[in-house]
Parts: structure tokens; C-alpha cells; sequence
């Protein structure tokens, strides 16, 4: 009974990490490529998001929220950091100059939220998230970027001009494969589907181009670094960022624990103490990601579909699945391997879980009814919002700085008219 029982945990726990780990591989190569990292920089920014993602997984399910939601980079962090690499160049600033501030902006934001959690107010924010804010945010978040996915499956990342069509084949054949495993493949096919895709979309790249020249480091063992980007430089333009970044992600991180608590039929005792603890932990991890010169962090909402899938609902793989990950961020020769995933196939496996957003957006904008007030509002903060993802970054440089990344951010601009519109424009 014990031997069957070992087993079992054994094979939740290595699920748990194989989710934790195809949730997280993505993203620090988006990241990369938007600045220009070099591979060992890249390799570094991938050991800091994986050995953050570990503890802040850790620590929610030990004394935050206590569900098995895996933390994982989020998406309105990616707009974040590629909006401000496009003005921070307009404006002169380096890609290091503005790595800096995101820093900042990133430990400014897990103030926000620690306040907001420990305090015991987040909860008292909620009615702000209707489903017509949480609706417009999706579709404007897969709109913006969409195009810098779309960007790094055709190989244009990394001062390339031109679509390099091979490159661009692999890209679109991993984002079929990955969209066909999770739309028809049953059981495990369908729960791995990115893992899969990446594998496949990986190994052919090798074949049909080549493998990436990647050198790793020639210790075995390194702590990740801290304050890798350097010391935090701050900029008045942080704060707004910041504050409505912090409101966004508590939007975020309530539907992921929502979601996990009806899939494992759990009803807190203390619901609104949960969401306040969740937040309270998401504002640290937040502070964690500045300090380790990570990306932010989310409750994942996928964790749900994860556990539904599998029907693993048991805490303890998942702790120790949380534990491997940070091991594993201690050995750069594992990172190493792990951060010469190709640019294109990394792109294509992020778009592929971007379609799923589509849905989401689409979902919750259903529930609305469609009168004259909502449509007016959607159409506004919609319009404006994507208006400006198209405006040149230039446009804004007469503007005083604390405005000038808000306002160039369509993300931003659109989620914060409709909360202002809705909460205005009463419903009659």
C-alpha cells in the first residue's frame, strides 16, 4: 500500500513539474528576444523566473491562498515590459536603463498588492471586475500581443527585416501541432499539448536549421542573482504602471482561486481572508520578481484545466513539484539547455495559449447584455485602446514622463476607460 502510494506521488509530482515547467520556458525567450539578450543572459533571466515561479508556487500554497495553483508569468506583465522597450528606446533610454525601472515598477506593484492584501481591502475592489472589464482587458491583451508573437514566429526578432521563412514554417507547425494536441488529443496528449509542440517544433528546427550554439556556464552550481539588471532605477511614470497593474492582477489572481476552488469542491471557511492571503503572497512574489530580475507573476487560471484534466487535487505534489523547481534553478547546465529552445518555436507555443484568451474574453463579454450603454462602452475602450497600440511610441515624447508610458500602453488605456465608463455610465 505505502510502495503504491509512493508511487503515485511520485507520478503527480513529476506531472506537476512538467506543467510548471512548459508554463514557464516561453516566456524569459519572448523576453530575450524583445531586448536583445545574449544567450547567456537569456539562460539567466530563465534560471531567475523558474527559481521566483518555485517559491512564490511554494509559498501560496503554504500560507497564502493554500490551493495548488501554479504561479506563472503573466501576460499583462509581457505588455508591460514590450511597451516600455519600444518608448524607452524612443526615448533614448537603453534596454538596460529600462530593464532597471522594470525592476522597479515590478517591486512597486508587490508593494501595492501587499498592502492591499494585508490590510484586508482587496476584496472590497472586486465589484470592479465585471465581466465587461474582465472581457475588454482579454481581447485587448491577445490584440497587443498577438503582433509581438506573431513578430517572433516569423523570425523579425533580432534585427531581422524580412520573414525568414523557414523559420516561420517551424513557428506555424509547432502552433498547429500544439493547437491540435489541445483541441483533440485525449488524456495526457491533451495536457501536454505545449510540451509536446515544443519538443516536436524543436528537434525538427535542429534538423531542418540547426541547432542554437549555446554555452553554458562552466560551474555546475550558482545561485541566482540578484538585482541582475542592476540597482532599480525609478521613474514618476512607474506608479500609475504599478497601481494599475496591481488592480489588474488581483482581477487575475481572484478568478484562478474562484475556479480552483470549485474544481476541488472546496468552500473556504473565510472566503474573503483566501483572497486577501492571495493577494497579500502575489504582492510578494511581485517583490521577489524585481529583486531576482524576473517577470511578474500570476496565479495561472490553466492550473484549473490542469487539475479537471488530470484529477490530481491532492497539495503535496504539488509542494514538491514547487521544490524541484527551484532545485533545479541552482544548476545552469540544465537552465542552459532549457534557454536554447529557438525564438520562433518559443513564439508559436505562447500564441497557442493566447487562443485560448480569445475564448475567456469572449466568454465573459457574453454574459453582458448587449444594450446601448455596453456596447457604446466596449466600443470606446476598445477602439481607443487598440488606437493606440498602433500609434507610434514617438507621439508621446513632448508628454511629462509619469504620463508618457501609461497613455502608450492601448492595453492600459482601454482596461482603465471601461472600469472608469462602467463605473460612471450607471446601468438605468
Amino acid at each position: 500500500m505505502k510502495k503504491a502510494a509512493f508511487t503515485t506521488t511520485t507520478m503527480e509530482t513529476i506531472q506537476w513539474f512538467i506543467f510548471m515547467l512548459a508554463g514557464t520556458v516561453a516566456m524569459p525567450i519572448v523576453i530575450g528576444a524583445i531586448y536583445e539578450m545574449s544567450f547567456i543572459e537569456i539562460a539567466g533571466l530563465m534560471q531567475r523566473c523558474l527559481f521566483v515561479i518555485g517559491v512564490a508556487s511554494l509559498l501560496q500554497a503554504l500560507f497564502g491562498h493554500r490551493l495548488p495553483i501554479m504561479e506563472g508569468p503573466a501576460g499583462i506583465w509581457i505588455s508591460v515590459f514590450a511597451v516600455m522597450a519600444f518608448s524607452g528606446t524612443q526615448n533614448g533610454a537603453s534596454f538596460g536603463e529600462t530593464l532597471r525601472i522594470l525592476e522597479t515598477t515590478m517591486i512597486l506593484t508587490g508593494v501595492f498588492l501587499c498592502l492591499l492584501g494585508f490590510l484586508k481591502i482587496s476584496h472590497k475592489i472586486l465589484p470592479i471586475f465585471t465581466p465587461l472589464v474582465t472581457g475588454t482587458f482579454f481581447l485587448l491583451l491577445t490584440v497587443q500581443l498577438s503582433g509581438t508573437f506573431l513578430q517572433g514566429m516569423l523570425g523579425l526578432q533580432g534585427g531581422s527585416n524580412t520573414i525568414q521563412l523557414s523559420e516561420a514554417t517551424l513557428a506555424f507547425f509547432t502552433l498547429f501541432i500544439i493547437l491540435g494536441l489541445s483541441s483533440f488529443g485525449r488524456g495526457w496528449l491533451g495536457n501536454y499539448a505545449v510540451l509536446i509542440g515544443i519538443v516536436i517544433g524543436w528537434i525538427a528546427y535542429i534538423f531542418i536549421i540547426g541547432g542554437q550554439d549555446y554555452v553554458s556556464s562552466s560551474q555546475v552550481f550558482t545561485v541566482p542573482e540578484w538585482l541582475a539588471f542592476g540597482i532599480p532605477a525609478f521613474d514618476l511614470s512607474v506608479i500609475p504602471i504599478a497601481f494599475i497593474t496591481a488592480i489588474i492582477i488581483i482581477s487575475n489572481a481572484v478568478a484562478s482561486i474562484v475556479a480552483a476552488n470549485q474544481i476541488l469542491e472546496k468552500e473556504p471557511n473565510d472566503r474573503n481572508k483566501q483572497m486577501n492571503q492571495g493577494i497579500a503572497f502575489s504582492g510578494i512574489s511581485h517583490i521577489l520578481s524585481g529583486g531576482f530580475a524576473a517577470i511578474g507573476n500570476v496565479p495561472l487560471t490553466t492550473s484549473t484545466g490542469f487539475i479537471a484534466l488530470t484529477g490530481q487535487k491532492r497539495k503535496m505534489p504539488f509542494i514538491y513539484a514547487s521544490i524541484l523547481l527551484i532545485i533545479i534553478a541552482f544548476f545552469p547546465p540544465i537552465i542552459a539547455f532549457i534557454s536554447s529552445i529557438p525564438s520562433p518555436i518559443a513564439n508559436a507555443a505562447l500564441m497557442a495559449t493566447f487562443v485560448q484568451l480569445v475564448g475567456v474574453a469572449i466568454h465573459n463579454l457574453s454574459r453582458v447584455k448587449l444594450d446601448s450603454r455596453t456596447i457604446t462602452i466596449i466600443g470606446i475602450a476598445y477602439l481607443i485602446g487598440m488606437g493606440t497600440m498602433f500609434l507610434p511610441t514617438e507621439v508621446f515624447a513632448g508628454l511629462p514622463s509619469i504620463v508618457q508610458n501609461v497613455l502608450s500602453n492601448g492595453l492600459l488605456v482601454g482596461t482603465g476607460l471601461v472600469m472608469l465608463m462602467e463605473q460612471l455610465w450607471k446601468q438605468t
